[in-house]
């Protein structure tokens, strides 16, 4: 069996730039997870003795805290810099982006709609630099009911399809005065995408590595599902089935931004077992 990676995969530049960060902060904690990868983050608490905090509360005077690749609400770093607690910020640039998006144009009187998930650490950090209560929408049909005003501003959150980030763009441009689209969304989302779609149209079993609750690796996951109906989103070699790959001769390989090469190459050879196994 053919087995080939997508020409794009894996840890993006703010992913990385955060492992470092951490590596070199030994003896610390991240506030919330710190990429969307629990193997990963393993990994950093045996290695460098860095802890995961899930509640800002706890860390107090002295400590540092690392604030996580998708960010954190701007009270809560606020309320963290008051208490004297030491901040690392490995924040990807690319998230800190929309914030400051959301806090200058909300500034300016205009109303903040935010393409993304509501529920994600991402958006809940964008969504608090707006100074008045921001709009967060999956669609463009939840825009139906909401009342916005005259001046508009949008942003997307970094992982999402840019085709569907369009839709809501078009929806709003012929409906409000003046509409300002921000191309917020990640390039290497764009290129990640782009080359499993491609790979997908090719591969009879895709193999989509990454966290349960990546966004972007569920993206991926949507994507090549479109191309090829035998897709598969695991965490790990551990979730492989060997099943999946009886009578398969070309396997496409891709994975998430926050999951690491030594991830990846488990799977690979994992496959590899499989169809010496099942040969």
């Amino acid at each position: 069996m053919k087995i080939e990676l997508a020409e794009n995969y894996g840890f993006c530049f703010g992913v990385k730039r955060a492992i470092k960060i951490a590596e070199e902060h030994q003896n610390s904690a991240t506030y919330g997870p710190l990429i969307h990868n629990p193997m990963e983050i393993q990994r950093l608490k045996e290695n460098f003795n860095v802890g995961l905090v899930e509640n800002f509360k706890e860390f107090k005077k002295g400590d540092t805290a690392i604030v996580r690749t998708h960010g954190i609400p701007k009270n809560e770093l606020e309320e963290l810099k008051n208490n004297d607690v030491n901040i690392i910020d490995a924040t990807c640039p690319y998230v800190t982006k929309p914030q400051q998006i959301c806090e200058e144009m909300s500034k300016e009187g205009y109303d903040i709609v935010i393409f993304g998930d509501e529920k994600h650490p991402e958006i809940k950090g964008v969504k608090s630099y707006a100074i008045k209560e921001a709009t967060v929408v999956t669609s463009a049909e939840e825009l139906e009911d909401i009342k916005l005003g005259e001046r508009v501003a949008l942003v997307a959150q970094t992982t999402r399809k840019v085709e569907d980030y369009l839709k809501i763009a078009s929806y709003l441009i012929p409906r409000h005065k003046e509409v300002r689209v921000f191309n917020t969304i990640c390039n290497a989302t764009f290129e990640n995408q782009d080359a499993a779609r491609e790979l997908s149209k090719k591969a009879d079993i895709m193999i989509i590595i990454g966290g349960k609750n990546s966004s972007n690796t569920k993206q991926l996951y949507n994507i090549c599902k479109e191309n090829c109906c035998d897709s598969y989103h695991i965490e790990n070699k551990d979730e492989l089935q060997t099943e999946w790959f009886d009578d398969k001769t070309y396997c496409g390989i891709t994975a998430g931004a926050s999951t690491p090469d030594w991830i990846i190459q488990d799977v690979v050879d994992r496959i590899k077992e499989i169809k010496n196994l099942r040969s």
